[in-house]
Parts: structure tokens; sequence; C-alpha cells
């Protein structure tokens, strides 16, 4: 079995591997949405500055996924959300919702939400398989169209 989940702290410094992570597998966004991905802007620093405002969690070692997780509004955010191509279909991606979704009982917050660019129809689909539905669809300042789509999924009843 896999190693983790398991959180990250901002001077950790398997965060390298985290932002690495990311990157790899945000890259193929490249091309094909637009604006470009903020995935762009994240550095070691803003990372660490996640694991300050809210949480960096990790599976693997080597890592081979990973999610930052931020509340906002009374919903939890899953941000980057990432897991590495060879990793994929293992259920590595459940396992950090099922994770965000304990987190978000713990803090007593609403419901998980995230943003998925409209252009990755395969994201959509993957993320409805894990119960996210759309609740909205929003436009990145200068576009008159909706760039992205915003999907909120309720929390599992406390076991």
């Amino acid at each position: 079995m896999t190693a983790g989940p398991f959180r990250l702290g901002p001077d950790d410094p398997a965060l390298g591997q985290v932002l690495a992570l990311i990157r790899r597998c945000f890259a193929d966004m490249d091309g094909r949405i637009d604006p470009p991905s903020s995935v762009h802007r994240l550095t070691l620093e803003t990372l660490a500055d996640q694991c300050n405002r809210g949480e960096v969690w990790a599976i693997g070692a080597p890592i081979v996924a990973a999610v930052v997780l931020t509340p906002k509004d009374h919903l939890l955010n899953l941000g980057k959300l990432a897991v590495a191509p060879a990793c994929r279909g293992q259920g590595l991606a459940r396992r950090l919702v099922e994770l965000a979704d304990a987190r978000a009982r713990a803090r007593e917050l609403r419901a998980l939400v995230l943003q998925v660019r409209v252009e990755l129809v395969e994201n959509h689909q993957t993320f409805a398989r894990l119960g996210f539905v759309q609740v909205a669809a929003t436009a990145h300042p200068g576009f008159d169209r909706p760039t992205s789509l915003t999907l909120q999924r309720a929390l599992a009843a406390a076991p």
C-alpha cells in the first residue's frame, strides 16, 4: 500500500516533490486552456504559504499524489489535486477526496468545492464519479465566456 495520506508543513522538504508533481500533472493543460493555468505562478514559497493558510496532503514516498485544501466561506476548497500519470486508476484521487471530506467535517464546514476548467472534460467526468456536481460557471477577468466550472460535493454522513 502506498504511504499516506500525510500532511506536509511549510518547512517540509517534500514540498519540492509536491511542486514538481503538480507541475508535471498540470503541464498537459498548456495550449488546451485559456487563460493559462495558475500553476505557472506556483512556487515553493506559495506552496509553503498554502500549508499555513490551509493544508497540503500527499501520498507516497516518493510522492505520487497531492492536494491543497483551503477553507473558504464554510466550504473546503480542493486545489491542485494531482496524481502521477503512472499511478492513475489506483484510487489515489478518491483517497484524497475522502480525506478532504473528513477534514471538512472536522472543521464543521458544509461541503467540498473545486474549480475545473471548461476545456478539461475528462476532469469533469472524474469529479462527477467522485460525487461532485456543477453549481456555477465563471469567467476569468477579461473573458466574456465561462472559463471555469465550480463543482461541489456534499459531505458524507459522519461514520
